[in-house]
């Protein structure tokens, strides 16, 4: 993975610590990790595994 990510934190994510997720996208990728612990690799799926994720999580 490239080091070259820009990562953005969840919108849900609160201020004062707790569950975060931050995301990264490439043309052909979509990367998720935890924000607390950004040693642990990223999860990373296709851009229609996270359409398909987003769908059914905004519901």
């Amino acid at each position: 993975m490239s080091t070259d990510l820009k990562w953005f934190k969840s919108s849900y994510s609160g201020t004062n610590g707790g569950n975060c997720v931050e995301v990264a996208t490439c043309p052909h990728a979509i990367h998720v990790r935890d924000s607390k612990d950004t040693t642990v690799p990223a999860l990373t799926l296709s851009p229609d595994a996270w359409d398909t994720f987003i769908r059914h999580t905004a519901a």
